[in-house]
């Protein structure tokens, strides 16, 4: 033995062995390299790295639903269930919209708030408030996840909408800043039976969503619901709910798909996309719906009554909509219904960016329009800057040449549009109903005009009340209120 080394002889030779506990033993990439060798017949092979598989991410929450996908009258798409991402709780409600006026609907054992469609509270409490839902993060995606305001969240304010699916009889659906709610009405069809089923309009997908893009619209700019604000105002935010309601319908798949089969993907052949609340329409003896964004008017042909007048600029969206989707569409290299839905969505996104960047109050057709320009250069997509200028052009509303913020080239045009009042008769409800303290400031203002008025007269004596004199200790409630 030598430094702990035995020598032996082997076949005559002098062979030095090491101590057991100094043999140097594969490591375990080697033998699991060995072994996969010995599998592949002995064929040398890169040896498997072993990496560790992170674990998925855990499921998010979320909960489904049945919902008209459009309108009751619209056999083409009907019923379908969809999937409302997030934690929803009993009502149905979460953090941002709440349902009131029904009894809550629970959820099911899976977490789903699944209700049959048979002229139900439950169903209709639901299908309200996902498509509510639908139509309030349709938008929250646009601008990048952002948490949009209701009207009333200022200075820490959290309160979230209320949704009155069946909030009492009437021909009509409306967005109050007031009641800090979205409420819907129903009505028997004109003529009907007595005990003929009623029109709901909370179940027009239509409907609901025109209703909330009113109140995200007038959480982004306040000043654009006042009456005194110019006709083309009022038009934008009329305008502005009948759009959310084609983007809401072209945020699902299945809508976009159901539109290019009806089409064969052109836009401008009829199709209930362009129409609004066919449901309703139908009860008033209307062919279209309430509306039909497929239209070809002008600023000539309509007068200042608001609720003609937004259908310019719905119109002017709806073919620049057609447009981009004309020349974009490649049914060779992708599907129609995806470009739809991806061009909608842009769309969508580019409408919303204007709103936000026009003016706090008088905002025109003009202002918008320009925003838009702006917006599609700065996105790289210059093509669709000429589809935005040829179809507002050809509907009389005057653009600069150039495509930056600066709208001067059309001052005479906004200065005498914003000077111009407001006719709201034939809006919806949101446009018809006083909004908070447009009534008190005029109160105030009149009762300001008849102090002046009644500066200058002497004082009279006021008569001994009698049996016949009605004696008041107070002023009227709404006399009262003013002047606190």
């Amino acid at each position: 033995m030598e430094n702990g080394h035995n020598r032996i002889m082997v076949d005559g030779r002098t062979v030095t062995t090491v101590p057991s506990g100094e043999v140097p033993t594969p490591t375990l990439q080697y033998r699991a390299f060995r072994a996969e060798q010995r599998l592949v017949g002995g064929r040398a092979v890169a040896p498997t790295v072993v990496r560790a598989v992170p674990a998925p991410p855990p499921l998010a929450a979320g909960s489904r639903a049945l919902i008209y996908k459009q309108d009751p009258a619209t056999d083409e798409i009907g019923v379908r269930k969809t999937y409302l991402p997030g934690h929803v709780l009993t009502g149905p409600r979460d953090a941002r919209i709440r349902s009131e006026g029904l009894p809550p609907v629970s959820a099911n054992a899976l977490g789903d708030f699944v209700e049959m469609p048979a002229d139900t509270d439950a169903f209709d409490a639901v299908h309200t408030f996902a498509v509510v839902r639908q139509t309030l993060t349709m938008f929250q995606r646009n601008l990048g996840g952002r948490e949009l305001p209701w009207q009333w969240n200022t200075g820490g304010n959290t309160d979230p909408i209320a949704v009155r699916a069946h909030a009492g009889v009437g021909q009509n659906a409306f967005y109050s800043r007031n009641d800090r709610a979205l409420s819907f009405l129903f009505f028997a069809k004109p003529g009907a039976p007595p005990d003929s089923p009623k029109i709901f309009t909370c179940r027009s997908l239509d409907i609901v969503s025109h209703e909330t893009g009113h109140a995200v619209l007038d959480g982004l700019k306040p000043g654009w619901l006042s009456l005194s604000a110019s006709p083309q105002t009022g038009a934008l935010h009329e305008s502005f709910g009948d759009l959310t309601a084609i983007f809401v319908a072209l945020s699902q798949l299945d809508q976009a798909e159901a539109v290019i089969a009806q089409t064969r993907g052109n836009l401008h052949d009829k199709n209930f996309l362009a129409e609004m609340a066919e449901q309703f329409g139908l009860a008033l003896g209307r062919p279209t719906g309430l509306r039909n964004a497929d239209n070809d008017l002008t600023l000539s042909q309509v007068s200042t009554e608001v609720h003609a007048l937004s259908q310019v600029f719905t119109g002017a969206v709806y073919d620049i909509l057609a447009d981009i989707f004309s020349a974009e569409r490649n049914p060779d290299l992708r599907d129609d219904a995806a470009e739809l839905h991806d061009v909608g969505q842009y769309l969508v996104g580019v409408v919303l960016r204007a709103i936000m960047a026009a003016p706090a109050s008088n905002a025109t057709f003009a202002h918008v329009a320009q925003q838009m320009r702006r917006i599609v250069v700065a996105d790289g997509k210059q093509q669709y800057d000429a589809y935005i200028t040829a179809q507002f052009t050809r509907r009389e509303v005057e653009l600069p040449s150039a495509t930056d913020d600066d709208i001067e080239g059309v001052p005479d045009q906004i200065s005498a549009l914003a000077e111009t009042e407001q006719d709201r008769r034939l809006c919806c409800g949101t446009m018809q109903r006083p909004q908070e303290g447009e009534d008190e400031q005029r109160l105030e203002d009149y009762l300001r005009r008849l102090a002046v008025e009644f500066g200058g007269r002497e004082s009279a004596p006021i008569p001994e009340p009698t049996a016949s004199t009605e004696f008041r200790a107070t002023p009227p409630p709404a006399l009262a209120e003013a002047r606190s």
